[in-house]
């Protein structure tokens, strides 16, 4: 692991070299020291926030998935997933070309208890599984389309922008910018074709995901706004589904702000969305049907803060926050949401210096989500940096003990 953190600090100088620039110009960038970017390059300074690695990837015009060497190298069984992105690829490039399908598509009612099932995927954070059932779910929504008329014909669009919000989730996870990319596209493309006056703001959702890894902090926030407005009207009558949109949006442009360094406007977006999800908790009746797979709530508004401390560097807050929160509200997640809380947790413990409860609660969110959690570049990054420590201190207790015994006597 200790030469996984080399290896990066290797590509960032290679891609800087290419550019001809020097440490000190990619320093001055990054508002950093030219030491601290030479001690990077040679591994020795782990890049464990996300809005500091694609802020480097930004500057080097590289993406930041090439800095880590992502996706990480696993098993071949585990790169079979792949194998499934692939065939996800060719479906979306023939977009608009009559689907290969045989027989008759079922009815846009069945097919949305399909995305059930990769809603409950999604929660376990089983993204392999994820990415294998969605090839047949697309050629068989867009076949539906084809054939159908009116609303059926729009609910068949719906479901084919769902089904590329799920793609995109995924190979986020995984690491597959090309899928990430053309996803985003086509889920724009289909969400105009649903009928769904939410289904737009959701596919600008996914595209501010997308500005992280460029580091567009500002364009993120542009674009957050700009979702936000399409959906205040329904917001503001109380639409659960604007709601949790409205919401979700807010949450985004909170980490954008945060990783802007812009720590009022963060607090003032978490501020926001608690009101939203305030409004969530207290809706009566039947519940609402997550159609967007949105999984907006009070217990999501509370990781998400912890997420912007950590990125504004404050884990003391975020330790705080955490202690504050009511743990109910965090076991009512999804597992996806929890293993990305008690990653955000050891890091946090980690920066507070202490190694043992960061290293619990490492363990913790891979019990709970493991593959989310070996496919993470920041959980990597934490783990790198516990086990350096603790080499580090396991060599200056032999030196003493050394010492004392005059082994060099």
């Amino acid at each position: 692991m200790l030469e996984e953190a080399e290896e990066i600090g290797r590509r960032v100088r290679r891609a800087r070299l290419r550019l001809g620039m020097p440490q000190a110009d990619l320093a001055t960038a990054l508002g950093k020291s030219q030491g601290w970017v030479s001690k990077m390059e040679r591994g020795q300074i782990e890049l464990d926030r996300v809005g500091l690695l694609n802020a480097i990837a930004a500057e080097l015009h590289v993406h930041p998935n090439d800095l880590i060497g992502r996706p990480f190298n696993s098993s071949p069984t585990a790169n079979q997933w792949q194998v499934a992105a692939s065939s996800i690829m060719r479906e979306l490039r023939r977009y608009d070309l009559t689907p290969v399908f045989e027989g008759t598509p079922r009815s846009s009612s069945q097919l949305w208890q399909e995305a059930t099932r990769l809603h409950r995927l999604r929660d376990a954070a089983a993204n392999v599984a994820i990415m294998q059932i969605l090839p047949d779910l697309f050629r068989e929504a867009r076949a539906l389309a084809e054939v159908s008329t009116g609303h059926e014909r729009e609910e068949a669009f719906a479901i084919y922008a769902v089904c590329c919000k799920f793609a995109h989730t995924a190979a986020h996870a995984l690491g597959h910018p090309e899928l990430i990319a053309m996803s985003c596209e086509r889920a724009a493309w289909s969400a105009g074709l649903s009928g769904d006056s939410v289904m737009p703001a959701v596919t600008d959702w996914m595209r501010v995901w997308d500005m992280w890894a460029t580091a567009d902090w500002a364009d993120a926030i542009n674009l957050s706004d700009k979702a936000i407005r399409t959906v205040q009207r329904d917001y503001d009558r109380g639409d659960p589904l604007a709601v949790r949109a409205w919401g979700s949006l807010q949450l985004r442009a909170a980490v954008s702000a945060a990783r802007a360094g812009s720590k009022a406007e963060a607090k003032e977006r978490i501020g926001h969305a608690k009101v939203a999800a305030k409004r969530v908790a207290q809706q009566t009746g039947a519940p609402t049907y997550d159609r967007h797979s949105l999984t907006f709530s009070p217990g999501n508004v509370h990781i998400h803060a912890i997420s912007v401390a950590l990125e504004l560097g404050e884990q003391g807050e975020a330790l705080t926050i955490n202690r504050r929160t009511e743990p109910g509200l965090i076991e009512a997640l999804p597992k996806s949401r929890q293993g990305h809380h008690h990653m955000d947790l050891a890091r946090a413990w980690l920066w507070d210096g202490n190694r043992d409860k960061a290293l619990s609660e490492l363990e913790r969110a891979e019990r709970i989500a493991p593959q989310l959690i070996r496919n993470h570049p920041i959980a990597r990054s934490t783990l790198r940096s516990i086990v350096y420590a603790e080499r580090t201190a396991t060599r200056e207790k032999l030196r003493h003990m050394s010492d004392r015994f005059h082994l060099d006597g």
